[in-house]
This record gives structure tokens, C-alpha cells and sequence, in this order.
């Protein structure tokens, strides 16, 4: 029997979508920004456990704040704050390893802090030129300016996000103390302003995020201890605040990571991870036992695709800590947590999708 049909009688007889006894490689990669890397690691898919790839660390910029993966596990993009440019990667699918793309780095505005991957573009959020960068990802990941790049932001923009169909881009700015939202010309990678932007925050935003099914948009505001919550109107764009938002977090809350059924935020100043259930019409409610403790100085925080593990950059300690969701959104640490990073990990980035190892 040919060995094609082999695995097509194999998946009929488990029921899988997957090949006999084949998982799907996740990675998962973290900027390091005190000794301007990027570790590496891949994902026990049952445990949650983490084990550095081949090669980890990366070299990256100065100062890296922020990093990203496209959808298909080809490339990552790192922004260097320092060094004000982006860092470009291929990335080995069967192991995980970072591979610099020709003529990276690639010039940005002025210190890039966030950075995002919508469609084929890469976006960077400059905080002090008040700008974004737009690149069209081209041959093997290399970044060509889109036309009219830099696009005018508000006051010190610090955080980026895409919705999941990749039409919409929202930052959180800073200085400004709200969200601006733009529409993607999906032809060209330029960005129109939504009508109605930008949308009021707290004070102090500082990340946001898009929920998987492009309903809600959260906001976590720095100085203000909370989370602005908002509904997206899918046909506009536009923003409209959540009755009860802001919710209230834990001490100065700096990333904010969603799931279809939670959100997870954590707390840079109470070394902790606060986590909510969603509403029906996208009000966050505390969880029992929530906030679960981390490492010193949280400074970001990611949810596997499969929702199935929450992963900490404990800036203070230099680890990740790692988690896995139950049924009611409660954490449960991952036997062997913390995980060893570089000096001072900001960012977290998960693949989406991996090749069948």
C-alpha cells in the first residue's frame, strides 16, 4: 500500500485532521531587550512545557520591544528601539531556528515600539516620531515601503493590533490617552483613519488587543489601573465602549492578551496576571482566584492559539512564567515554570501555524 494512503486510512479511522501520530510545531519567541536578542522555543502542545530551539538566542537591534510572526509561521519581525529599525527573520519550520533575511534591518521612524503583521504587510508603531511604518512583505521576507509610508499617528503610539480578518489596525496611544483605528487598503497596504477616530481610553494606554472573533477590542490603561473595553463595529470600524468599561486591573497593567472566552492582563507593578470571562456583549468579569502571581515585573503576556496555555515575560526575573487555562479561565502553572529568557524579555510573539513535525 502507497504511503499517501496510508495516512489518508489513518485519518479516517481516528478522526483526525492531523497525520498519525503527528502534532503540529508551535513556537513560541521573546524579545529580550536588555541583551538585544530574541529566544526561542517550541511548545509542548499536551504540557505547555517550553525547550529552546536550535541556535537560541538570535541576534537582534538594540533594544528590542517587540515582536511578531506572520500567519504562517515564514517570517518574524522584530522592532528595535534603539537602533530605530526592524529586524527581519526566516523561521526554520521544522525546528523553530531564526534565520536573518537579506538586507535586514530595515529602516523605521523613530524609536519603533510595536510592531504588527496584517495580511502580506509588517506595521510599526514609532513612539516618539508619532508614525507608522508600513512594509509589503516581498520576496522571502525582505520589506518594501508601502506608498505614502510613514501614516500620521497620535501622541506617542506604543501598541499595535490587527483584527483577525485584517482590515482594521489599532493603536493604543500614549500620549493622547486614547485608540486609533484605521482601515487596511488591502491592495496597496496603506492606512485610511476610521471615521470617529481616535476613541477615548484611560489614562496611560499602553497595549491593546482584538479578541479572536473581531467583536471586542481591550485596552489596558497604565496609570489608571484598568482595562477600557470596547465593541467593534466589523463593517466600520469603529469603536464603541462596553457598558461598565473600564474594568479594573491590578497595578499598573501593561499587556493584555484575549482568548473567545477571556482575557488576560498583566501587571507590571503587582507582579500578578488578572484574568476575566467575556460577556455576551463583551464586559470582563474577574475569575475566581484571579490574580495569579508571577515573576517580577510582568511585561507581557500571550495565549497559545489553541488557547490552551498562558505564557508571562517576567522582565524582572529574565524568565517566562507559563501557565495552563482550565475550563473556567483559572491558571495553573506549567510543571517546570519558569522558563530562563535573555536579560529583560518585553515581547511575546506564538506561531499560529506549524508544519506537521
Amino acid at each position: 500500500m502507497k504511503k499517501g494512503w496510508f495516512n489518508v486510512l489513518s485519518v479516517l479511522a481516528t478522526g483526525s485532521v492531523l497525520l498519525a501520530g503527528q502534532l503540529r510545531a508551535q513556537y513560541l519567541y521573546v524579545a529580550n531587550f536588555g541583551s538585544d536578542n530574541v529566544s526561542g522555543y517550541s511548545i509542548d502542545q499536551t504540557t505547555g512545557f517550553l525547550t529552546p530551539v536550535p541556535l537560541s538566542p538570535f541576534a537582534a537591534g538594540k533594544g528590542p520591544r517587540s515582536i511578531a510572526v506572520d500567519p504562517h509561521t515564514e517570517f518574524a519581525y522584530v522592532a528595535n528601539s534603539g537602533s530605530d529599525n526592524v529586524s527581519a527573520y526566516s523561521i526554520d519550520r521544522n525546528v523553530g531556528a531564526l534565520n536573518s533575511v537579506s538586507d535586514s534591518p530595515f529602516a523605521a521612524g523613530n524609536a519603533p515600539y510595536s510592531v504588527v503583521v496584517a495580511a502580506h504587510y509588517v506595521y510599526v508603531a514609532n513612539l516618539f516620531g508619532n508614525t507608522v511604518s508600513a512594509y509589503s512583505i516581498t520576496f522571502r521576507g525582505i520589506l518594501d515601503p508601502v506608498p505614502g509610508s510613514p501614516f500620521v499617528a497620535r501622541s506617542s503610539p506604543i501598541s499595535m493590533a490587527a483584527d483577525p480578518s485584517d482590515h482594521f489596525i489599532y493603536l493604543a496611544n500614549r500620549g493622547s490617552n486614547n485608540v486609533s483605528g484605521y482601515r487596511i487598503d488591502r491592495s496597496t497596504g496603506a492606512l485610511d483613519p476610521v471615521p470617529g477616530s481616535p476613541f477615548v481610553a484611560g489614562f496611560d494606554p499602553i497595549s491593546v488587543a482584538v479578541d479572536p472573533s473581531a467583536k471586542f477590542a481591550y485596552v489596558t490603561n497604565k496609570s489608571s489601573d484598568n482595562v477600557s473595553a470596547y465593541r467593534i463595529n466589523l463593517s466600520t470600524g469603529d469603536l464603541t465602549p462596553v457598558p461598565g468599561s473600564p474594568f479594573a486591573a491590578g497595578n499598573s497593567p501593561r499587556s493584555v492578551a484575549v482568548t473567545v472566552q477571556f482575557v488576560y492582563v498583566a501587571n507590571f507593578g503587582s507582579n500578578d496576571v488578572s484574568a476575566y470571562r467575556i460577556g455576551s456583549r463583551g464586559a470582563l468579569t474577574p475569575i475566581p482566584g484571579s490574580p495569579f502571581e508571577t515573576g517580577r515585573l510582568p511585561r507581557s503576556v500571550a495565549v497559545d492559539p489553541f488557547s490552551k496555555f498562558v505564557y508571562v515575560a517576567n522582565r524582572g526575573d529574565d524568565n517566562i512564567s507559563a501557565y495552563k487555562i482550565s475550563s473556567t479561565g483559572a491558571l495553573t502553572p506549567v510543571p517546570g515554570s519558569p522558563f530562563a529568557t535573555g536579560r529583560e524579555p518585553v515581547s511575546l510573539a506564538i506561531t499560529k501555524h506549524g508544519r506537521l513535525r
